[in-house]
């Protein structure tokens, strides 16, 4: 708490160096963000994708693995729902399903790429990530301005609109859909017992914390490696499904809005506490969304909600608990704590050796 505060203090304190009433400030950043109904349903639906994705990072934290390409894993579930969108003709509910399932198996598969090159190619998955991110973004933006530019031609704006009937149903004309928020409390509550009661959120705690030790003991990091980065990925190509077919209504350039990187931010800042991630998630989205309207009252740059993202997370860097950071040290929180940065290798990868020996 102390660090959000600090950060809360020092960015409002800069503002009158602007020429900015630091309480007017405060006002329009709250306004912005929850002033009237339309203004707390943005809120919300910018919300929903960063804490399914925060959420889903937790099995990859908790495993020792930074998933830096989840950024990656959110555009190619976005161009999987928009493949069902604008190819597939079928009532409702039906395209709802397809769109969800096929986001959720094509971000699987892109975090797959990045662990395969892990275990296999020791590739670390943050340089995986990372050109996997690029590759991402350079094929959304082919698709776009190639094979599904809209009609008039070729654009990097977006594609042709949706049919209504792809499209999430929303709330009072806003961009928040229900749906998406029953899906996030399903998330949630999937990640929480998987985590904290299940032999296999067992396993990956073992992992993230010892990974030679785990391995002695039989439990195969290539494999749960592979299942963590996938399991995350899924859920990472659910938020970007649930981005496109609602805060969007067609597939467009930059369509993660950096929400994988902002949820690694909510991932740290919440200490690998699943229970605060949604809380930390809603705040960011909160910060971002009043950032605009300050932005648009006293013609402040909108990047001010950058500022304070950035100024909280030093703060937390430098007045937070490291162990509950999983920074530095071998233990963790035990809800799934953080990766080791210690500089001992995380990559036991090669035969499994049997129990036993």
């Amino acid at each position: 708490m102390v660090p959000v505060l600090g950060a809360l203090i020092v960015t409002f304190a800069m503002l009158p160096l602007f020429g900015v009433n630091p309480f007017d400030g405060i006002d329009s950043f709250i306004d912005g963000a929850f002033g009237d109904a339309s203004k707390r349903l943005t809120t919300f639906a910018f919300w929903v994708p960063l804490a399914i994705t925060s959420i889903g990072l937790l099995v990859t934290f908790t495993a020792g693995l930074w998933n830096i390409g989840v950024e990656g894993q959110i555009i190619l579930g976005s161009i999987a729902a928009s493949f069902i969108a604008l190819k597939v003709t079928a009532p409702s509910g039906v395209l709802l399903i397809l769109e969800i399932v096929l986001a959720m198996v094509a971000g699987a598969l892109w975090a797959a790429l990045s662990a395969v090159l892990k275990t296999r190619g020791r590739v670390h998955e943050i340089f995986s990530g990372l050109a996997l991110n690029a590759i991402a973004v350079i094929f959304t933006n082919f698709l776009i301005s190639g094979p599904w530019q809209p009609p008039e031609g070729g654009t990097f704006r977006g594609t042709e609109p949706f049919q209504d009937a792809a499209l999430l149903p929303l709330y009072a004309n806003s961009r928040f859909s229900p749906l998406s928020l029953l899906l996030a409390v399903a998330t949630f509550v999937l990640v929480f017992i998987t985590l904290r009661g299940t032999f296999w959120g067992l396993k990956l705690k073992a992992l993230g914390k010892n990974p030679f030790s785990s391995y002695l003991l039989g439990v195969s990091s290539e494999r749960e490696t592979i299942l963590a980065m996938m399991f995350c990925g899924a859920l990472a190509g659910l938020a970007g499904g649930i981005r496109v077919l609602s805060w969007f209504d067609s597939l467009r350039q930059s369509i993660s809005g950096g929400i994988g990187f902002l949820a690694l931010l909510v991932v740290m800042l919440a200490t690998y506490r699943i229970i605060l991630v949604p809380f930390v998630a809603l705040f960011f989205a909160a910060v971002l969304r009043g950032g605009n309207t300050l932005h648009l009252r006293t013609q402040l740059h909108s990047s001010l909600g950058g500022i304070l993202t950035g100024i909280m997370v030093l703060f937390v860097l430098l007045f937070g608990d490291p162990k509950r950071l999983g920074l530095f040290t071998k233990k963790h929180d035990d809800d799934g704590g953080g990766p080791e940065v210690s500089g001992r290798s995380l990559d036991p990868f090669g035969k499994d050796i049997p129990k036993g020996e």
